[in-house]
C-alpha cells in the first residue's frame, strides 16, 4: 500500500512539473529554430502571442483521420510569416455550393 501511495505520488509531482513548463513561444524564436521543432517532434504547441497557441504538426500522420492538414505560418523573430507545419482541420464537406 505505501509503495502504491509513493508511486502515485511520484507521478502526480512529475505531471504538475510537465504542465508548468512554459510552451516554445515562437516570436522570440528563428523561423528555422521554429521549423525545426516541428520537424523533430512531429507535434508540438506553440505560443504565438501572449494569449494565442496552436498544435503544429509535421504532416498527416499526426492528424486525426476525420482531419485534413493546412499550411500553417507563424510569426517569428527574423519572419513576419514563418511556413511553421501544418495545423490539423475537420474536413468540411460543402453540400450545398454556398
Amino acid at each position: 500500500m505505501r509503495k502504491t501511495v509513493c508511486v502515485l505520488a511520484l507521478l502526480v509531482a512529475a505531471s504538475s512539473v510537465q504542465a508548468q513548463q512554459p510552451r516554445p513561444m515562437t516570436p522570440s524564436m528563428t523561423c528555422n529554430q521554429a521549423r525545426g521543432l516541428v520537424l523533430a517532434r512531429g507535434s508540438v504547441v506553440l505560443g504565438t502571442g501572449t494569449y494565442t497557441y496552436d498544435r503544429y504538426v509535421r504532416d498527416q500522420r499526426f492528424c486525426l483521420r476525420t482531419e485534413m492538414i493546412e499550411p500553417a505560418f507563424v510569426p517569428t523573430r527574423d519572419t513576419p510569416q514563418c511556413p511553421v507545419g501544418y495545423t490539423c482541420r475537420e474536413f468540411e464537406l460543402d453540400f450545398f455550393g454556398d
